[in-house]
């Protein structure tokens, strides 16, 4: 069975059964028996880049992928049948352009536009690779009865992995729903990688304005492959509330638990992933998820926003020179001066309710005055800052931080690209992110921010 990785020309050299087995067709049904008289059977898959000499690897009627090591005394049989995997499907070249689409979509219509990751992926068994599915037909094939509420279609916006997201894709999907919905689409599901999913969501939330019907944000932790893969769910309830649900604001659609009962309907600008594998990897912050959905339907369980008369309409794009800063001991004065140096604007994930070492305070105030807006969030995983419990947060407060509640650091460096994206003028930019945009505040923090301004901290 497997062992741990080994580099080339280690003490396991690839024996010659490996050397036969791997001149076979990927793909072929085989049966493998161990010198411990163990037998596994399953289907050739092309080895892994790091896999040791002598590894192969199997994909086992239970949908999992394994690696067995093929020891001296192992022995093999082919078993008949057609290779595994469904054959290929006609794939486009590219994805259809803004000006091969109908200038009106067919009624209840849901557009899903994808950027990549695993949830609007095929895998091809036969070559390994990965490919992103370009139309209805394609996705219907790998999530079957998808389509079963209405029509759908189909465009790729991006082909990238989650951690490759930026903000020109963020500024190219806002520009994507508002032509949708000026199509006349019902609603539009953003198909995409989960790393990046919070910050994505937050993106088009400060970018959209007056939506017409729900833009559903949605990903996959497992992929389709796997017997464990929360794909199907996701993406047919993400659909199943861009279709049915009176919503005007942009949401995440993610497992609300480690079974498929049930999704939860997170507002997003308040959500988090909270863990790297479990299905139910996302959180609404400090507060309940906006709703559900289950087999009877969609439960709400806060105030949201109903669909707007439209049209459909955003304020595009994001400015640039912003930092990120996680607040930890032992962070160096002079490295976070050095870096805030070219930045316009510096969001602090301070510690507990916002603070920072009194070692930071000198350079803070020094990038206020210059025009720097600087900001704080809590790096904890639960509840907010607040400047007025301990000195230190007086000091900040003075120094002209801003204070930005409960919203998540994910959230708040967005707002704050797209505040920069608003003005060159630093007491604007500094107006735009303590204004209530897309429900990114807990109740009557906006309001509270608004009424305790900093001393100092002019335009840039």
């Amino acid at each position: 069975m497997t062992g741990p990785s080994k580099a080339e020309g280690s003490e396991h050299p690839a024996p010659p059964l490996f050397e036969h087995l791997r001149r076979l067709p990927l793909g072929t049904h085989v049966a493998l028996e161990t010198p411990d008289h163990r037998r596994l059977e399953g289907w050739l898959l092309p080895p892994e880049v790091l896999s040791s000499p002598g590894v192969v690897k199997l994909k086992l009627a239970s949908g999992y992928n394994v690696g067995v090591r093929i020891e001296p005394g192992t022995t093999f049989q082919v078993i008949p049948g057609p290779p595994f995997g469904e054959p290929s499907l006609e794939v486009p070249s590219e994805a259809a352009s803004r000006e091969d689409r109908p200038s009106k979509a067919s009624p209840g219509t849901v557009a899903i536009l994808t950027t990549g990751g695993t949830i609007a992926s095929r895998i091809d068994y036969v070559t390994g690779g990965v490919h992103p599915v370009h139309d209805a037909r394609n996705l219907e094939s790998l999530y079957p009865g998808i389509g079963a509420g209405g029509p759908l279609e189909v465009r790729n916006v991006a082909e990238i992995l989650s951690e490759d997201m930026t903000p020109e894709v963020w500024t190219r999907l806002a520009q994507e729903v508002v032509e949708e919905f000026q199509r006349g689409v019902r609603g539009i599901v953003v198909a995409m990688g989960t790393d990046t999913l919070a910050y994505t969501s937050a993106a088009l939330a400060f970018q959209l304005r007056d939506l017409p019907g729900p833009v559903v944000v949605v990903g996959a932790q497992r992929s389709i492959d796997r017997p464990s893969s929360d794909g199907v769910e996701n993406i047919i309830g993400a659909v199943r509330v861009a279709r049915e649900a009176d919503l005007g604001e942009v949401v995440v659609v993610m497992h609300a638990g480690p079974s498929d009962a049930q999704l939860a309907i997170h507002r997003g600008t308040r959500v988090r992933k909270m863990h790297s594998t479990r299905r139910d990897a996302f959180r609404t912050l400090n507060e309940r998820p906006l709703g559900r959905l289950d087999a009877h339907g969609i439960h709400w369980e806060g105030p949201h926003r109903p669909r707007h008369a439209g049209p459909a309409r955003a304020e595009l794009g994001f400015g640039d020179a912003a930092l990120l800063v996680w607040v930890h001991p032992g962070l160096s004065p002079s490295i976070a001066e050095s870096c805030s140096g070219v930045a316009r604007g510096v969001l602090l994930a301070g510690t507990g309710m916002g603070h920072v070492s009194t070692a930071h305070l000198p350079w803070i105030r020094r990038a206020s005055e210059r025009g720097v807006v600087v900001a704080m969030a809590t790096q904890c995983l639960e509840g907010e800052v607040d400047p007025f419990v301990y000195s230190r947060g007086r000091e900040l407060l003075q120094a002209g931080v801003a204070y930005l509640g409960d919203m998540s650091p994910e959230t708040g460096y967005v707002k704050l690209l797209w505040a920069l994206g608003r003005s060159s003028n630093g007491v604007v930019v500094r107006e735009h992110l303590l204004r209530e945009v897309a429900g990114e505040f807990a109740p009557n923090r906006a309001m509270l921010l608004q009424e305790h301004p900093p001393a100092s901290g002019g335009p840039s």
